[in-house]
């Protein structure tokens, strides 16, 4: 079974998944907030997934960011939605940052790194990285 991550956002989410051996982590998709529950089902008839792994913002005085409500929503959507499913939250500080710079070292063109979807999904493909750094 697959661990998915998500890295959420007002704008946008960005999805990461395991292989189903639980040893790569690979950037899915980035959706709309206001799509992710019917992406979540479609997605959910054809794959497994043991656990969602949410970013959850933080300060770096350890306390909970501006976003951390809208997380917490969220958290509580999937909660609803998917009651079958844990949920773990992890500290994401820093991901888009390592994201942004992940992308400026591939060689990628201006455009490419300008991408807000990209770092969105990367960010959630190094959440999920950092979660099973710490499971495994």
């Amino acid at each position: 079974m697959r661990i998915m991550a998500f890295d959420y956002g007002t704008k946008r989410i960005g999805i990461a998944v395991t292989d189903p051996l639980q040893i790569i982590a690979t950037g899915l998709d980035t959706v709309h907030p206001m799509y992710i529950v019917d992406y979540l089902k479609t997605y959910l008839k054809t794959e497994q997934v043991e656990r969602f792994i949410v970013g959850e913002p933080k300060q770096m005085d350890n306390t909970p960011s501006q976003s951390a409500i809208h997380v917490k929503g969220f958290v509580g959507l999937l909660k609803k939605t998917f009651p079958e499913v844990p949920i773990e939250m992890l500290d994401e500080r820093f991901t888009s940052k390592m994201a942004s710079a992940t992308i400026a070292q591939s060689g990628m063109n201006k455009k490419g790194r300008q991408n807000k979807e990209l770092v969105d999904t990367i960010s959630a493909v190094i959440l999920l990285q950092s979660w099973m750094a710490k499971a495994y």
